[in-house]
């Protein structure tokens, strides 16, 4: 997923869609049977979506919403997460001012989500809270660094059709630069205060940098949009432009980003945490319980998810014996896994290899998925690789979403570092994880549902989306998908991985578990290789609770089918089930629970 750096930073929420274009945030139009609560409820989100525009530039720039394209924003500072606390302040106080009794279902269901996303997020700039957040500003995972150069390249969502684009960029990067000395000054203030960054985290971002850093002017990705330009771009402001991006990326970018490099191996390395979890970190704890209900939307306890991985994990070992059994394999399970490693057959032989692939599995997806979606987004879908300079450090499957008018496509990437354990068995339950009818389909479908207020077209919590596309992968029988057993074996590795991160997660940050004694458990109880394991590991560590949300999502929605079909019986229709999920965006698990139900008593109507 692409991240919006001043949520995923300060809010710890995990996960903002890229967002489409919108000259600016007007209330939602008024819709049949509204009554004067309805059109006060629709201007209160209209009004808050604006001021956040302008406090979180990028957002509106992921949007298409060029007026603050020339804005970073500003994360770090203090002012700005005052500011963020007390919009998330008045807009609750507003909707409490909001009879919800008369408004229409569809804005009760907005207002609920409203209500909880504010009242989360105002938690999470409590003064405590932030003082453990500002000072680790950046990590391998959702740091500055891993976001902006591809936002900066030309391949990202910043468009460059335009002169005005092209030296919005330059006034872009010039903030980039200033952020990453900011950050330097946060990291500075954790120190004196022993809040600091694992050592692994911090080993991994230097290695990032240094990738950034490597062929110079020309070599760094924010070069990428003076490489070519469009025939609108006059020669003249060629020349100039890309006289101007050479300069900026020798003399202002790429010294902050040495500058950020040094500081992290002389400074802050040596007095960075041996230790992995939050729980060794003052404050952790509470932290860590915050994360676990902001990333899930349920008040779970660290305990409580443990078992239920474990338990998880239980029943799919089960079903990996049931597949090794089917193959014919005689040895024991751990054996099995080391054949789907190891054995050639299963590793492609080069990168067009896996693309090729991909496309052939989007094909035959296509084929089927009406038959269980009667609603199918217009955003287009491309497939393309991970670009290189995150490659080592980014997931096996990614997806980042396009715009509704059709200027941008949804894009599913597929990592081809180290690519003999890009395992082809593992393709077809990525594919519908990351693009149909996972994330594509999901996020898509939001945002083009013009009815929706802004916060539920774009917004999102990281249990409904990652969850929604977890439970993606379970159609696969419907979809026609994973009939060889090997592919099935992948989509069991993939819900195992899911399963196994309830464990590890809360196992790393509550219960004392070290990085290797974690990638360790993953590779007993699955056949994925270890540079997934290492990179799943050094991603909890580094973003702990995020990935719990996605098993805790799939299971909540995948209930909800069950006791759906139990209680409609023959009324139950599976594109209509799927509408009612998808049809008003991210929602918070119980109030998707509430909407269901209601949905089932009205008979499935």
């Amino acid at each position: 997923m692409s991240r919006p750096f001043a949520v995923a930073l300060l809010l710890a929420s995990g996960l903002a869609a890229p967002l489409p274009a919108l000259a600016q945030s007007a209330p939602a139009a008024a819709a049949p049977g509204d009554s004067a609560e309805d059109a006060k409820l629709k201007a209160l989100f209209a009004a808050s979506d604006e001021a956040s525009l302008k406090r979180n530039p990028v957002n509106a720039l992921f949007r298409g919403d060029l007026r603050y394209a020339d804005r970073l924003g500003d994360p770090f500072s203090d002012s700005y997460i005052a500011a963020e606390r007390a919009a998330a302040q008045s807009d609750l106080a507003a909707l409490a001012r909001i009879d919800r009794a008369n408004l229409t279902r569809t804005d009760q269901i907005a207002y609920d989500v409203f209500r909880q996303q504010s009242s989360v997020n105002l938690r999470g700039l409590a003064p405590d809270l932030v003082a453990l957040n500002i000072v680790r500003p950046l990590d391998h995972f959702y740091g500055l660094q891993t976001f902006y150069p591809e936002l900066a390249s030309g391949q990202g969502a910043a468009p460059f059709n335009t002169v005005a684009d092209y030296d919005n960029n330059l006034k872009r990067n010039a903030r980039y630069a200033e952020l990453l000395d900011q950050a330097i000054a946060r990291f500075r203030e954790g120190m004196r205060a022993r809040i600091v960054q694992p050592k692994l985290v911090v080993l991994n971002m230097i290695a990032q940098f240094d990738h950034l850093l490597e062929g110079g002017a020309e070599g760094s990705p924010l070069y990428g949009p003076v490489k070519t330009f469009p025939a609108a771009i006059p020669t003249a402001d060629q020349a100039r432009l890309r006289a101007a991006y050479t300069r900026q990326i020798t003399e202002v970018v790429n010294p902050a980003q040495r500058r950020m490099r040094d500081f992290l191996q002389k400074e802050y390395l040596p007095v960075a945490r041996d230790s992995v979890g939050l729980s060794a970190m003052p404050g952790g704890d509470k932290l860590y319980a915050y994360l676990i209900e902001s990333n899930t939307t349920l008040p779970l306890s660290a305990e409580k998810v443990h078992q239920l991985g474990l338990s998880e994990v239980a029943r799919i070992t089960r079903a990996m014996e049931a597949q090794k059994a089917k193959v014919g394999f005689t040895g024991s399970l751990a054996d099995f896994f080391t054949f789907l490693r190891e054995d050639k057959r299963f590793q492609p032989s080069s990168k067009e290899q896996l693309r090729l692939g991909y496309e052939a599995i989007g094909r035959r997806v296509d084929s089927r998925v009406r038959e269980q979606f009667s609603l199918i987004p217009k955003t287009a879908l491309e497939i393309r690789p991970v670009p290189a300079f995150k490659e080592k450090t980014d997931a096996g499957g990614s997806y980042q979403s396009g715009t509704p008018d059709g200027s941008r496509p949804g894009v599913f990437y597929y990592n081809t570092y180290d690519l003999p354990v890009r395992y082809m068995w593992e393709m077809e339950t990525l594919y519908l994880h990351e693009a149909v009818p996972g994330h594509h389909f999901q996020i898509s479908l939001a945002q083009e549902n013009e009815s929706l207020p802004a916060f539920m077209r774009f917004g999102g919590n990281t249990a409904y989306v990652e969850g929604w596309a977890l439970y993606a992968e379970t159609l696969w029988p419907e979809l026609g998908m994973e009939t060889d057993p090997y592919q099935r074996m992948g989509g069991l590795n993939d819900e195992m991985l899911r399963a196994m991160r309830l464990v590890v997660d809360t196992g790393i940050h509550t219960k004392g578990w070290t990085r290797d004694q974690a990638i360790a458990y993953m590779l007993s109880h699955s056949p994925m290789a270890r540079t997934d394991a290492t990179a799943e590991v050094e991603r909890y560590i580094a973003i702990p609770g995020q990935a719990l949300a996605y098993k805790i999502g799939q299971l909540t929605i995948s209930r909800l089918k069950a006791d759906a079909m139990a209680k409609l019986g023959d009324r139950f229709d599976a594109r209509a089930f799927h509408a009612q999920v998808l049809d008003t965006g991210a929602l918070p698990m119980p109030v998707l629970e509430a909407k269901i139900g209601d949905w089932v008593k009205s008979g499935g109507k």
